[in-house]
């Protein structure tokens, strides 16, 4: 059984097409403006073990807010679409990961109800130009500040609680934001995975999640 969803949206700002495999093995056609963000949705799909085919543009002439945001909401979306009503699944899902000298830990709750928390902070490093305006802290080409804005726009969208927690922050805003993608997918996986002894049931006592 493949646990699939086909996904759609077109905005004035945004044109997304998206296609996911809860059941696949880690096989990812990945296409948006930004590169480090394409970088980090192939590390969500290979350790979740999530087969993701996404193509997005945007109008990053003016800023790739609307981009980055809307490919959460897509992608929060075909993640609840593609799990169906849930029975039989484990429901939670938590990865203790090690990224160099970063080290995070990372739960999440199939809920049905949206609750987004983290101790994350971008590094505010500004570089400032010969007018002195401050240019945003980046990763290549993300802004850090979009990091949280995404995980957010994600979770509203799936209904889920996810939780991230760096137990050490260490140094590197790369391996920061890399190790947070990487847990995802691994929490996900696990919360998506079958309870063999409960196939036949909801993991709830309210009868719907």
């Amino acid at each position: 059984m493949n646990r699939t969803a086909t996904l759609t949206r077109n905005t004035s700002e945004t044109q997304i097409s998206l296609e996911i495999n809860l059941d696949g093995s880690g096989q990812y056609q990945i296409d948006t403006p930004v590169g480090f963000l394409n970088h980090m949705l192939e590390l969500f799909s290979r350790h979740g073990s999530f087969d993701l085919k996404l193509s997005a543009k945007g109008d990053i002439q003016f800023d790739d807010h609307h981009t980055i945001e809307d490919v959460g909401i897509a992608l929060g979306q075909a993640i609840s679409e593609a799990a169906g009503d849930k029975k039989g699944i484990n429901r939670y899902g938590f990865f203790l990961l090690p990224m160099d000298e970063v080290l995070i830990a990372t739960a999440l709750d199939l809920s049905g109800r949206m609750s987004f928390e983290t101790n994350y902070q971008p590094t505010q490093e500004y570089v400032f130009q010969s007018n002195y305006e401050p240019v945003r802290s980046q990763v290549n080409d993300f802004p850090t500040e979009m990091v949280k804005h995404f995980f957010k726009s994600l979770v509203e969208n799936a209904k889920m609680n996810l939780h991230f927690q760096f137990l050490n922050p260490g140094e590197n805003e790369h391996h920061r934001v890399e190790a947070m993608f990487k847990s995802f997918g691994r929490s996900l996986r696990m919360a998506v995975g079958y309870d063999q002894r409960n196939l036949d049931q909801l993991p709830t006592t309210k009868g719907k999640l």
